[in-house]
């Protein structure tokens, strides 16, 4: 398979970023969208809604569902898939998009951050998956994609921002289990994570880091999409690096993605 046409994907935080960016990629093929995400009016900060995502996936051939929903709360996924499945049919793929992000020491941690990064990284990884899985078994290739790094019990990253860590691996360890208990049941369960800074609004609100020395959001689309239209069978219980999975794919000119060819790329968290 090398198209998402015709199929169904249920993407968390897809109003802006790297969500919408893999929306966008899926639209192109065809596909249909739902847009899970809190922002349903503008946010002088983080441009975006659900509605103008909508609009952006209509317009390159998808189909849209905008829907309002905090995956902190369980009656607002449940709505939400319900609502999806109501619309096109049944859910194909659930993106894991929506994380919430806090790089503080612990002194510098609120309990009301770490427990906002808790309930959204984590826990609503594990709330999405539960909720669209019974979908997912009845789907010709069912995956569930989660943008988790490789698990890592380095100290070197857990020291500076442990709140962060810990919430940003639990999704990781979400993935872990959910590929072992699933995998044989033919859903194909993967962590996606990218080499360098991803240029996106949230990362501009971090005080001394600039998107120029990054990559685009299209860069993990892509990657996302080689991804999603492997067989699920084959391709399960992975963490995989965009930059690996595209020269898989046999892409290895990435130059494309680059925000500012002049400037040094800068490696992501996570990856020793």
């Amino acid at each position: 398979m090398t198209t998402l046409h015709g199929k169904t994907l249920f993407i968390t935080g897809a109003s802006r970023g790297i969500g919408l960016a893999i929306a966008l990629r899926a639209a192109r093929d065809g596909a249909n969208v739902a847009i899970a995400a809190k922002s349903d009016v503008p946010n002088p900060k983080l441009p975006g809604t659900i509605h103008t995502a909508a609009t952006a996936i209509e317009a390159a051939s998808g189909h849209a569902l905008a829907i309002k929903c905090d995956i902190r709360e369980e009656e607002q996924v449940a709505a939400a898939v319900a609502a999806t499945v109501a619309k096109f049919g049944g859910i194909d793929i659930l993106v894991n998009n929506a994380s919430a992000i806090w790089l503080r020491g612990t002194l510098e941690t609120p309990m009301k951050r770490f427990d906002l990064m808790q309930q959204v990284n984590a826990r609503g990884s594990f709330l999405c998956a539960q909720t669209c899985l019974p979908h997912l078994f009845k789907a010709e290739n069912p995956h569930i994609l989660t943008l988790c790094p490789p698990p890592s019990l380095n100290p070197k990253w857990w020291g500076p921002h442990t709140a962060y860590t810990l919430a940003k691996m639990g999704m990781s360890f979400v993935t872990l289990g959910l590929a072992a208990e699933f995998g044989p049941r033919g859903v194909a369960i993967n962590g996606l994570w990218p080499r360098t800074l991803i240029a996106t609004d949230a990362l501009n609100m971090i005080p001394g880091v600039s998107g120029a020395n990054g990559r685009s959001p299209e860069i993990l689309a892509d990657a996302a999409h080689a991804i999603l239209t492997r067989p699920a069978k084959e391709c399960t219980g992975r963490f995989l690096i965009d930059d690996e999975v595209l020269a898989a794919a046999g892409v290895t000119d990435l130059a494309q993605y680059a925000v500012d060819p002049s400037q040094r790329l800068l490696p992501d968290l996570y990856l020793d």
